[in-house]
């Protein structure tokens, strides 16, 4: 994929300020998409848009197709008459998933109650037919029995053509509730995409899934599942810069030799599916494309894992012939070998740059700018697994902040030394998390791997868009030709 040289900002829409528990598809959305424009922004990447549960990890859903219906704009459902009004409260500094998730609930159900199908939901349903269904009915199931789908009764997990049957019957209408929430979350989505002519929406591709979601159960072939439904192994990272004892990330793996027998469809049909929501698509995790780490189920860190070669080009060359071509990004951090590398560069994906890392081990830093050999690189002055880079500088060993002024010649005078050096760099495309704009503290941090409580909560303050802002990062733009 071919970078023209641009700049974006990082910030996943429910981190959007708004006067309810988290932020969603509204005003604010279109807020946000004007300000770009007017910022000299080209680029708005997401987090990953699927449904989540109570703790808002976009990495973990309930579908690797499905909208977070926690997005559906409030204001838009009363616009449209299937709400009295729009409630509203004092803005919250953080989101509250929990609550957040009951109250948009709430109103999605008065909103289905008064709502009639037409023409554009019928289309709707037939073009997302591959996912729709399934997730529809998992989702109803799911809602009843209240544990994963490998403990429900036998028939439902396995399937079984008459349990489904009667199952359908018997939720029809609950199922009919989770189909008009996707409806409404994919409508809101391309109501933002329209405000903001221009703007090229990055989204995320997480390469595994989660073991409690209608991907599996509907799929469960396609996965390393033993006679109980459970995973035989799991998916993880090995002891790196995040953590000693590695990640133990607990999807399943795929079984990729049937997949490859049957095409690769699943993997056509969902990069088709998260394709219609963006422009480009940042693989997360992409190394496990080459190799991935394995982890013996039952096993309490990641350490003991191994090595499995993955898919590798045999599944980026059905890609490129179905989507007619591949608008990805590499997300190639962390341990990386020289076969992800040579997988990466036959494919001629970009691969991802961040300034954070650059200044720990001297000149030949393979993060500093000076040594990028190509255009074809994203630079980020941190992702959201970082500490905010106001953060990060901190917390670095004095070796590294004093290296780090000999290489930006000067004084460090904040954050924005490190966003200048991301727009002059050679990188096709410059990103900075929304945090990192404002100079915000590690306060602000969206995630910090390898921990269970108080991530995804970041909310950007109602305020915070101002003209001047706009006309900073607008200069920075023009300055170095990425306006």
């Amino acid at each position: 994929m071919r970078l023209e040289r641009s700049a974006g900002i990082l910030l996943h829409p429910t981190s959007l300020p708004g006067p309810r528990p988290s932020g969603e598809l509204g005003p604010e959305a279109l807020r946000f998409a004007r300000f770009l424009q007017g910022a000299g922004q080209r680029l708005w990447q997401v987090l990953p848009l699927n449904p989540t549960d109570e703790g808002g990890s976009p990495y973990s859903s309930y579908s690797a197709f499905a909208g977070n219906p926690l997005l559906v704009s409030a204001e838009w459902l009363a616009e449209d008459g299937l709400i009295e009004g729009a409630p509203r409260e004092a803005p919250a500094p953080r989101v509250d998933y929990r609550r957040a998730l009951a109250a948009k609930g709430r109103l999605l159900r008065e909103a289905y109650s008064r709502w009639r199908p037409d023409e554009g939901f019928e289309r709707f349903r037939e073009e997302r037919s591959f996912w729709l269904e399934d997730y529809a009915l998992f989702m109803a199931l799911r809602g009843r029995l209240r544990r994963p789908w490998n403990r429900w009764p036998a028939g439902l997990a396995t399937r079984e053509p008459g349990a489904l049957r009667s199952a359908r019957r018997e939720l029809a209408e609950e199922a009919g509730f989770h189909r008009f929430t996707q409806y409404r979350f994919f409508r809101d989505w391309s109501r933002v995409r329209r405000a903001a002519p221009g703007v090229r929406i990055i989204g995320d591709l997480p390469i595994f899934v989660s073991h409690d979601s209608a991907d599996v159960w509907a799929h469960r072939d396609l996965f390393l599942l033993d006679e109980r439904g459970e995973p035989a192994a799991v998916a993880g990272v090995p002891p790196d810069y995040f953590s000693e004892t590695g990640q133990l990330w607990g999807n399943p793996l795929y079984d990729w030799e049937r997949m490859r027998r049957e095409g690769y469809r699943w993997w056509v049909e969902r990069a088709r599916a998260a394709l219609a929501l963006c422009d480009a698509l940042r693989l997360d995790h992409f190394r496990g494309f080459a190799a991935f780490w394995a982890v013996p189920a039952g096993e309490r860190t990641a350490a003991g894992g191994r090595w499995v070669e993955g898919p590798g080009e045999g599944l980026f060359r059905v890609l490129s012939k179905e989507l007619g071509g591949l608008p990805f990004i590499a997300e190639d951090l962390g341990e990386i070998t020289p076969d992800v590398v040579r997988l990466r560069e036959r494919l001629g994906l970009p691969g991802m740059k961040v300034l954070q890392f650059a200044f720990g081990s001297g000149p030949e830093n393979p993060f500093l700018p000076h040594n990028w050999r190509q255009e074809s690189w994203v630079v980020y002055t941190g992702t959201h697994d970082n500490d905010t880079t106001a953060g990060w500088w901190l917390s670095a060993a004095d070796g590294e902040r004093a290296f780090a002024r000999r290489y930006l010649g000067r004084e460090y005078a904040g954050v924005w030394d490190f966003i200048r050096l991301a727009y002059a760099s050679a990188a096709g495309w410059a990103v900075i998390p929304m945090q990192d704009v404002l100079g915000l503290g590690t306060e602000a941090r969206m995630n910090t791997p390898g921990t269970g409580e108080g991530n995804w909560e970041w909310r950007l303050g109602g305020e915070a868009l101002t003209p001047n802002l706009a006309a900073r990062l607008g200069e920075l733009a023009r300055t170095y030709g990425r306006a």
